[in-house]
């Protein structure tokens, strides 16, 4: 029911509110993988008592499931129809449908890892325009002649040279802040025996982490067989484990009945489900090695300095300056025939440390100082001086998913 709030926000809000005088900060949450990006944002103010945060679900074709996470984080959401039609002293978003229609300072930042893909176009049979870089582009950032963000998030350097050429208009509201995966990353990497535990690994065995984003070209839409053989194999080698991390998108698109009834069989062989919401940084700090494609998780496995190989379609539609494109041209592919273990191990074998790291250097021109930086923005925005404990981003934690070899055990 699209039902009104009357509080925290509205016309009458202050009459009813414990703590009046509160600056209002709208959470725009168009999917679950944006709400992953988002909450490492919302940590920075949440305990801020002159701030009042209210959450909305933001008009997406990726939905399903953010009313569920929106269910169990307990928070205020109000509906986007009373979203749009409210003023706000600050708005976050991590993605681009109806943001334009948001009456409020606007901070966007991208939902992954910079911007690496170029946008494909509708198919509606008519003649498509020049393709842009999808979060650089004028179509996403510029409405009715106005640039929407007031401040639009960067990771990288880079990403401003690429925005000079995308939509220019924008780069005087350009923050290269840096990137909070890569700083949480950073961190757990350090203690992987921890997440390995929450995956059920055995300290005399080694995972391999198979990752997967979105469409038809990624490893589970181009690729599944490289999935079904490594679990075939991995089951008949005693040392050897085996999850997928799918994009979140995947399982909005297809349903979570779905996507399991497709895995049962893998499961039932010892795969490692991920669920919908989990964090990749603890199942990448987990890896001995990571097989992926074109995804943003598949750079930030970079950072890892361990084995990683691609499963992806070649034809993959990327960004040719985007470090993604050079990691695709570098990393070794997995064959179409033939084992897939035996594969993994030889390229474990010859793995040099630092092979990864001219691409991990492209990810954040900032490394370990997003919570910092990111703050700086935010308070800028909504117009507050900075409070005075430091600022940090919440740790890396794997929960909810079924830990037993052959996919018993509690979900």
């Amino acid at each position: 029911m699209d039902q009104w709030l009357h509080t925290p926000v509205g016309l009458n809000a202050q009459r009813w509110v414990t703590r009046p005088g509160c600056r209002t900060v709208l959470v725009m949450v168009h999917s679950v993988a944006c709400a992953q990006r988002l909450m490492d944002v919302v940590a920075l103010l949440k305990a801020d008592g002159r701030i009042q945060i209210v959450f909305t679900m933001a008009p997406s074709i990726f939905h399903r499931g953010v009313p569920e996470w929106l269910a169990a984080l307990d928070c205020v959401v109000i509906p986007w129809s009373q979203a749009e039609q409210t003023r706000f002293d600050l708005a976050i978003a991590a993605s681009y449908w109806g943001i334009e229609r948001i009456h409020a300072p606007l901070v966007l930042l991208p939902h992954g890892a910079g911007f690496g893909k170029f946008m494909t176009p509708a198919l509606t049979g008519v003649a498509a325009a020049p393709r842009g870089t999808f979060g650089l582009d004028r179509q996403r950032l510029l409405h009715d002649g106005r640039v929407i963000p007031s401040a639009l998030v960067l990771a990288h350097e880079q990403e401003r040279r690429r925005l000079a050429e995308g939509c220019p208009e924008a780069l005087q509201h350009a923050q290269v802040v840096g990137d909070p995966v890569v700083d949480r990353l950073l961190d757990a990497r350090m203690v992987p025996q921890r997440f390995r535990a929450a995956l059920g690994v055995g300290s005399d065995q080694r995972l391999a982490v198979m990752v997967s984003t979105w469409g038809p070209h990624s490893l589970l839409g181009a690729r599944s067989d490289a999935v079904a053989r490594l679990v075939e194999e991995a089951r008949e080698q005693h040392g050897w484990r085996v999850a997928l991390l799918v994009h979140p998108n995947v399982w909005a698109s297809h349903g979570t009945w779905q996507m399991r009834a497709w895995m049962a069989d893998w499961e039932s062989c010892g795969l490692i489900v991920l669920p919908q919401r989990t964090d990749c940084v603890g199942v990448l700090a987990a890896a001995d090695v990571v097989i992926g494609d074109h995804g943003s998780t598949t750079l930030y496995a970079t950072l890892l300095d361990r084995p990683l190989a691609m499963a992806g379609a070649q034809e993959a539609d990327v960004d040719p300056h985007a470090p993604i494109s050079e990691l695709l041209l570098r990393a070794p592919t997995i064959a179409e025939s033939g084992p897939v273990l035996a594969g993994v191990e030889g390229m474990t074998a010859r793995f040099r440390p630092g092979t990864w790291g001219s691409v991990a250097a492209q990810i954040s021109s900032h490394p370990g100082l997003f919570a910092t930086r990111m703050r700086r923005v935010l308070y800028e925005q909504v117009g507050l001086a900075e409070p005075q404990w430091q600022a940090h981003l919440p740790h890396a934690e794997i929960a909810g998913l079924r830990t037993a070899r052959g996919g018993e055990g509690s979900g």
